[in-house]
């Protein structure tokens, strides 16, 4: 997403779900201050500038529906609207700040080199949390047989050998999602 798409995901966010919010009479949380509150908006705004118009009514829909606080007047907080929106609509790979984070670390620039890179974007998309050398060592292993299978695919096309359409699909997806891999950490750079 490029800077004039995210400033128009923007106001879209501001016009779709934060207006007509604040129009419903729901007010800031009463543990923000007003600037908390307002810097709270402009967060949501940003990170929620992926989603499309239909999926931000339903966000807004569904917020207007739970408002919290004691007399139930009140937006709730970021991280739960924010959650509702991953359930309604999950960020695309590259709009989320996570997913650009891991495959910018050395962490990223290892999965890329060692083959397991489609793997950890599996982990961290399913998981959305920076992933620790236990969960590390787990997505290794599972990308185990695919990064063997890739390099005996690769082996096989050197020494002039045809694939069969299975394996030649197979390579053809891997590879795609490596290339994927490669992209958002292009993002970051």
């Amino acid at each position: 997403m490029d800077s004039a798409e995210q400033a128009e995901g923007e106001k879209r966010v501001r016009r779709v779900l934060i207006d007509p919010l604040l129009r419903r009479g729901l007010a800031k949380p009463s543990s923000l201050t007003k600037a908390q509150f307002d810097a709270s908006i402009e967060d949501l705004c940003e990170r929620l500038a992926y989603m499309t118009e239909t999926s931000l009514a339903a966000l807004e829909e569904q917020v207007a529906a739970a408002p919290a606080g004691k007399d139930r007047d009140r937006l709730p907080i970021a991280n739960v609207i924010l959650e509702w929106a991953g359930q309604i609509q999950p960020p695309v790979d590259d709009a989320s700040p996570l997913i650009r984070a891991v495959f910018a670390n050395a962490l990223g620039q290892d999965a890329l080199a060692g083959g397991w890179a489609p793997e950890l974007l599996i982990e961290v998309r399913k998981a959305r949390r920076w992933p620790g050398s236990f969960v590390v060592t787990q997505v290794k292993d599972r990308a185990r047989d695919a990064v063997r299978q890739l390099e005996d695919l690769d082996r096989a096309l050197s020494r002039g050998d045809e694939l069969s359409i299975d394996k030649a699909r197979w390579r053809a997806g891997r590879l795609a999602m490596i290339e994927k891999c490669r992209q958002i950490a292009a993002l970051s750079a």
